[in-house]
């Protein structure tokens, strides 16, 4: 599944029976940002109007607004699997990050 995104932020998105509404939170930042919709149409209109929302509020307050990942993801391996790992990038012909980049890319759209 594809998560919802808009201008670089991805949504959480739960579903309330109870309340008969999806509910998100923009995912990978600190703040909260909360917003909810009862189908999905106006699930991602009330993510867009967060997510601008969120950046407006920053802009206003003079905050910058929390990125929400670097791109930068640092690992510590065990030696022998960090072996395996090099050894698996080589024979792919590629280095290690694309290799890993390859592999989290295809388990995460899996």
């Amino acid at each position: 599944m594809n998560p919802m995104s808009y201008k670089g932020h991805a949504a959480r998105i739960e579903y309330s029976d109870e309340d008969g509404l999806f509910i998100g939170h923009i995912a990978g930042i600190r703040d909260v940002v909360g917003f909810h919709g009862e189908s999905v149409a106006a699930l991602r209109q009330a993510f867009r109007e967060a997510v601008d929302d969120y950046l407006d509020a920053c802009a206003r307050i003079g905050k910058s607004p929390q990125k929400p990942y670097s791109r930068k993801l640092s690992l510590r391996l065990e030696p022998m699997l960090h072996a395996s790992v090099a050894v698996k990038a080589e024979l792919a012909n590629k280095s290690i990050n694309q290799w890993v980049v390859d592999v989290l890319t295809r388990e995460t759209h899996a």
